[in-house]
């Protein structure tokens, strides 16, 4: 039986933790604009009279402190013309929408988009349409959003009431292009040289835009060929993965297990990329598509409305341990979706659902902040079965690293002088009481109390939906609890599938 330890030395930095990656994603699917963000018919007074926005669900989305929201998608974004979407509401066109095989009225659109943003003080990341899309057309979206010239698109957004460039700093080139389901799906080669192309342009435009190549699972070979071509005019590459339970807990949270893996071989391939170009410059990932998605239980076509229990937020846990341990190669991460759509949040007409996962992802966009630091944990591995299975495949010893059943990230505070640990008891049934130390140079304040935000209940199956689509009883929450300093003994009692925040209050050589 493997010894169970917890060992976090706070002088051993990784990186500061970029708080982009707690960033949202916004597409023209299912009920994430219409009837989520935006509902002007809304007959329950909830939205906001003059732009539409849900009142409620942008109270919500404040908690979570939401630094960008990407938009419009996704896989819609390859047949969208952003033109349709800006001027008067009643000359828009309506149009057949082919990514969920739908029809897009167009009611909310680029301008709508910068105003959420703008009361969200987030910051917008638009993904560009290399499906039906041509670089013309993104030239025009790009030039209708940040530039101040006397100009025709630039001058469009001024007669429809914008007279100052929204300055939008984030650029992807497509969504999924490498994808068969994607409208206008490309050999990776052929992306290459086309987003080469549309990089050089779009900058010629705006030199100070941030460029997003479109990556695939980071450890696929179009993520190679793409990089090789694209590292020099990109900022970034992005990697999209869901998990999925497939109705078993340990499968369930285990999935981030290949995320964590993905991100490690997408970090050499950017660095072979740079070898091999000659370049010394920073590309990171954006893993800006990443949740728990089971599309039998949630099919995209229906508008993939999961309804979460505690097992996924455990899960959605798990994934925000692996962005924090990587916030050296990680620097922004959009969940997918920010509204009703694989999303920590369900509107009804007349009310709002805070889903298991909206816990989770609270205290991470609130709490872990700050630098990563190295932490240790010796813990017994899960050797199940994995989805993506390539985890399943590795060497057992290899394989161990990336499965431990306690799953810990930790933070040093911006004063030095707080660690918080996020640490998440995956097994399903075991309790585990595990032991916390720091390094030889630090100890805890004396007098200071541990701090514990912990989210868990006693049935993975519970949930915060009602059947009826209703808010039921919020058995899955957090609670705050404070151990005093007499009544910390260094050691902790994870309850079997939990998740909880402990917050120290250290002084030492850090």
């Amino acid at each position: 039986m493997t010894s169970l330890t917890i060992n976090v030395d706070p002088s051993r930095h990784i990186s500061p933790v970029d708080p982009r990656i707690y960033s949202g994603f916004t597409e023209h699917m299912g009920r994430c604009i219409y009837g989520g963000i935006y509902d002007p018919d809304n007959k329950h007074g909830l939205s906001d009279p003059k732009t539409g926005f849900r009142k409620d669900v942008l109270a919500a989305l404040k908690e979570l402190n939401v630094p960008i929201f990407r938009y419009p998608g996704g896989n819609f974004v390859s047949s969208y013309r952003w033109q349709d979407g800006i001027g008067p509401k009643h000359l828009r066109p309506r149009r057949p929408e082919l990514a969920w095989l739908t029809e897009e009225s167009n009611q909310f659109g680029t301008d709508e988009f910068m105003e959420f943003c703008k009361v969200m003080g987030a910051e917008p990341y638009i993904c560009l349409n290399m499906g039906t899309g041509t670089l013309e057309d993104a030239l025009a979206w790009l030039e209708y959003c940040n530039s101040s010239a006397n100009t025709h698109y630039a001058n469009l957004r001024r007669e429809n009431g914008h007279p100052e460039p929204y300055k939008v700093k984030y650029w992807s080139l497509g969504n999924e292009v490498w994808g068969p389901w994607q409208v206008g799906q490309m050999e990776s080669q052929d992306y290459a040289k086309e987003a080469y192309q549309w990089a050089k342009a779009l900058r010629l435009l705006d030199p100070s835009i941030q460029i997003v190549s479109c990556g695939e699972t980071g450890y696929a070979d179009w993520d190679r060929v793409t990089l090789k071509k694209l590292v020099p005019v990109v900022d970034y590459h992005s990697i999209h993965i869901y998990t999925v339970s497939e109705g078993d807990h340990s499968v369930n949270v285990m999935g981030p297990a290949a995320a964590e893996k993905a991100i490690d071989i997408t970090k050499s391939l950017i660095d072979l990329a740079k070898i091999e170009s000659g370049l010394d410059k920073e590309v990171t990932v954006c893993f800006d598509e990443w949740n728990v998605w089971d599309p039998v239980r949630a099919p995209g076509e229906k508008g993939a409305e999961e309804h979460y229990d505690l097992s996924d937020a455990i899960a959605v846990a798990s994934w925000l341990n692996v962005f924090v341990r990587k916030a050296d190669v990680v620097k922004i991460a959009c969940i997918a979706q920010s509204v009703n759509v694989i999303s920590p949040l369900i509107t009804t007409p007349s009310g709002l659902i805070k889903q298991t996962t909206f816990y989770p992802l609270k205290l991470f966009a609130n709490l872990m902040r700050g630098t990563s630091i190295d932490v240790h944990v010796s813990s017994p591995s899960y050797q199940g079965k994995t989805v993506p299975d390539f985890i399943s495949k590795l060497e057992k010893q290899d394989r161990g690293k990336y499965t431990k059943w306690i799953d810990v990230s930790g933070v040093l505070g911006t004063n030095n002088d707080l660690v918080r640990l996020a640490i998440v008891n995956r097994h399903p049934l075991e309790s585990f009481t595990v032991p916390i130390s720091f390094g030889p140079e630090c100890a805890l304040v004396e007098g200071a109390p541990v701090k514990v935000y912990e989210v868990w209940s006693e049935n993975l199956k519970d949930s915060n939906y009602r059947g009826d689509g209703e808010q039921g009883e919020e058995k899955v929450k957090i609670v705050e609890k404070e151990l005093k300093a007499d009544e910390w003994s260094g050691k902790y009692l994870l309850k079997a599938h939990s998740f909880q925040v402990l917050e120290f209050r250290l002084i030492g050589n850090f």
